[in-house]
């Protein structure tokens, strides 16, 4: 078996849930909805803060990895060392936000990820301790082991995010089962005023499911299927929020601009995609927008 199948195996273990369900609680507790946690999400961003935010560590442990193999680069791959240390505690915060939002495999899979990455974090710390007691060969020993836990946490982490999609934009991929074709979705007038209906959309082998709100004479056509974990955005609802009309999701309260379908308030980070719309004869048609034709 893979590598991959076995991280697979370990997303399927549901006695795992006993302590990690208490973990996401109190994550969720400390980092209530607001813009701090929409901060840590990327919601101001347009994707996932954490995978840019892990740079900073994965990249000073790498590089230091390599300086502390020539004796005279040594005091430099300290000095990296300390500036992992110091950014990965901003890199767990964005992770853990993210973590207590997503759905149970991923979570599953998300725990072995934090424990790795703790471990090596204390590894890091440790070494730097030893250092400072000038037991540098012992510091590199921690430094090494460190840096092998953080390389098997980051391919935990890439299986979350590709294999898994925690971080990727579900609508994205609902978008392009669709047409390239001009949709009719019905006359402007069977549309409800104010309030999200599911229609249609021409796909390959089954339709799409999409989200069309009416305001007067202006209409907006979204994917139905929520960026963040393909929620229906067809029984959400429009509210205001942050001073723009958007559409809500009804499981997570990600809301989108229905202007332009950005994200005003998470947890989803990436923008919700928006069809082109255009009227005929009293009709309402919509396409997907040129980048996906």
């Amino acid at each position: 078996m893979s590598l991959m199948g076995i991280l697979d195996r370990v997303a399927d273990v549901s006695a795992f849930d006993k302590a990690i369900e208490p973990a996401r609680k109190a994550v969720q507790g400390a980092l209530k909805p607001g813009a701090f946690k929409d901060f840590l999400h990327g919601t101001w961003l347009g994707h996932p803060l954490h995978p840019v935010m892990v740079q900073v560590p994965v990249g000073s442990w790498v590089s230091a990895g390599l300086l502390d193999a020539i004796p005279r680069m040594r005091p430099a791959a300290t000095l990296l060392i300390g500036t992992g240390v110091a950014a990965a505690v901003p890199a767990a915060l964005s992770g853990a936000a993210d973590w207590s939002e997503q759905e149970v495999g991923v979570r599953r899979l998300g725990a072995l990820h934090a424990v790795l990455n703790t471990a090596a974090l204390g590894l890091y710390v440790g070494s730097l301790a030893a250092r400072g007691r000038g037991r540098d060969g012992w510091g590199r020993v921690l430094s090494y082991a460190g840096l092998g836990l953080a390389g098997g946490s980051a391919a935990i982490g890439g299986h979350m995010s590709y294999a898994q999609s925690s971080g990727a934009s579900h609508a994205a991929t609902a978008v392009r089962g669709l047409s390239t074709d001009w949709i009719d979705l019905g006359p402007l007038d069977d549309l409800p005023e104010g309030r999200p209906t599911m229609r249609s959309g021409k796909g390959g082998s089954m339709a799409v499911p999409l989200a069309v709100v009416r305001r007067g004479a202006r209409v907006d056509v979204f994917v139905a299927a929520c960026s963040h974990l393909s929620g229906p955005l067809d029984e959400g609802t429009v509210e205001t929020v942050r001073g723009s009309d958007c559409l809500v999701c009804p499981w997570h309260g990600s809301a989108f601009d229905l202007d332009n379908g950005e994200p005003r308030r998470g947890p989803a980070a990436n923008p919700q995609e928006k069809l082109e719309v255009r009227m005929d004869a009293g009709h309402v048609l919509a396409r997907v927008p040129s980048r996906h034709r």
